[in-house]
């Protein structure tokens, strides 16, 4: 009887551990995904396509599992012009990791962590 109540006590925080750390790492991996695409919808565009880049990253976010409220999305170039021909965008995404089964954890709740990435792409050189 020690055994099953030692094992118990000791399985459930364990088994909770890794599914937090699963959360994380397919946090880190929407991140990555999501950057990745709004810098090439964004460079692809040829006009201002902040938007579609926002949209892009809210696919890709809920392809994963995540609401677009738990993220935040920045764009900045160099130079400074973002559609001048040769200019770099990257696209920043920042997102918030809830704890798993916390029923008031999320926007503003409790957080297990927070996971960003970042993604250059070049304006084409002919525009």
């Amino acid at each position: 009887m020690e055994f099953l109540f030692l094992a118990l006590l000791l399985m459930v925080p364990l088994v909770y551990f890794i599914i937090t750390v699963s959360q994380v790492q397919n946090g880190s991996f929407a991140v990555v995904g999501a950057a990745d695409q709004a810098a090439k919808v964004y460079s692809a565009a040829e006009y201002d396509a902040a938007g579609d880049a926002e949209v892009a990253v809210a696919t890709t976010l809920a392809d994963y599992g995540y609401r677009p409220v738990d993220a935040q999305m920045e764009i900045s170039c160099a130079p400074s012009d973002c559609r001048a021909a040769g200019s770099a965008v990257t696209v920043t995404v920042r997102l918030r990791i809830a704890l798993p089964f916390v029923p008031f954890s999320g926007a503003q709740g409790i957080t297990a962590t927070n996971v960003s990435a970042a993604s250059t792409q070049m304006m084409g050189r002919f525009r």
